[in-house]
């Protein structure tokens, strides 16, 4: 027997599916506007354990915030501000030596089937030709770098605003957090957010230790360009695993380029400042923080710098670092249930 069913929607709940779909909507417009306050949020959650520790000591937070982001901000132009003319003038050498770094890695690139390398005229025009392809997106070029600098003085804008909120993020987390378990989460947000601001202090920590070093390395046997190799080094440092490997290879064959046997003493003291910092300073550092795996962070800077650029790379490491405490506490709870 055939029965016949009538679907009874009601307008109420045609209202609140519009309402969804008109909420995602308006979420989509403004998703660029969304990711500039995910990042700033995310740069907050760096520096607010300083302002809270000032605002501790009695210190106004508006005080404590504009004093935490200028010293670092002023810390760092003045960095970029003095150490940028010795940069360029190891470009300028490069630029100066390079046809006899090509006359010696020639041969070798040949043997492995590079035709622009035949000889330096073919180099040349082969490079000038890349170049005229390369200008036809000039214009994207330019635009992406002002449109990357714009983004990124809107980040630390925004970001100074969430800090002067005190507990910005934890009020809102508020907002959408049932009630019971509100309590649970804010206590392990704040202690994440702590773990994963130490955990990223260490690994600049390292990082400066390795530039240093292999500046002074390169420094003292006489390679070219031991700024530059020392600087890129330390930028390396914060790629697990493959950073260093790199960073090795590209200081080898540039000391190689004077002599084979300073590229092997180079090699030598390469290997051992790696091995003091992978087995006595990041242990010593990183002895109560979250231990990040290798692959959680290399996944999160090839994500950060793919959807939002260096910054957004930079960025990403410490969501990665709240996101697996969080993984981490949800696994642990549930083996303490079963």
């Amino acid at each position: 027997m055939n029965q016949d069913y009538t679907l009874d929607i009601s307008w109420g709940t045609i209202f609140k599916i519009t309402a969804v779909f008109l909420g995602f909507y308006l979420l989509y417009q403004v998703r660029d506007i969304l990711v500039l306050i995910f990042l700033a949020s995310i740069l907050s959650v760096l520096f607010d354990p300083v302002i809270n520790f000032l605002q501790r000591r009695k210190i106004p937070r508006l005080i404590s915030t504009f004093f935490v982001y200028v010293s670092i901000f002023g810390i760092f132009g003045l960095f970029i501000y003095y150490l940028s003319p010795v940069f360029i003038s190891e470009i300028q050498k490069f630029n100066q030596l390079f046809p006899q770094y090509f006359e010696k890695l020639s041969p070798i690139l040949r043997g492995m089937g590079m035709e622009a390398f035949e000889n330096f005229e073919t180099f040349t025009k082969a490079f000038q030709e890349w170049l005229l392809r390369a200008s036809s997106s000039i214009f994207g070029v330019i635009i992406s770098i002002f449109g990357g600098i714009f983004s990124a003085l809107t980040i630390f804008a925004l970001s100074v605003f969430i800090s002067l909120e005190e507990k910005g993020i934890e009020q809102g987390l508020k907002v959408l957090l049932p009630k019971k378990y509100e309590a649970d989460f804010l206590d392990l947000w704040e202690r994440c957010q702590i773990k994963t601001v130490a955990w990223f202090g260490s690994r600049l920590l390292c990082c400066f230790f390795v530039g240093v070093l292999s500046y002074f390395t390169l420094w003292l046997f006489n390679v070219n360009y031991a700024f530059s190799l020392g600087l890129f080094a330390g930028m390396m440092e914060i790629i697990p695993i493959f950073g260093p490997i790199l960073a090795g290879i590209l200081i080898t064959i540039i000391a190689g380029l004077d002599s084979w046997l300073k590229a092997l003493f180079v090699l030598i003291a390469f290997t051992l400042i790696q091995q003091i910092e992978g087995t006595i300073l990041t242990p010593i550092l990183t002895k109560k923080l979250i231990g990040l795996p290798p692959v959680f962070v290399l996944i999160a800077l090839m994500m950060g710098g793919k959807l939002w650029g260096i910054l957004g790379a930079i960025l990403a490491i410490p969501l990665a670092g709240i996101i697996y405490e969080f993984l981490k506490d949800f696994l642990e709870k549930k083996e303490e249930i079963q």
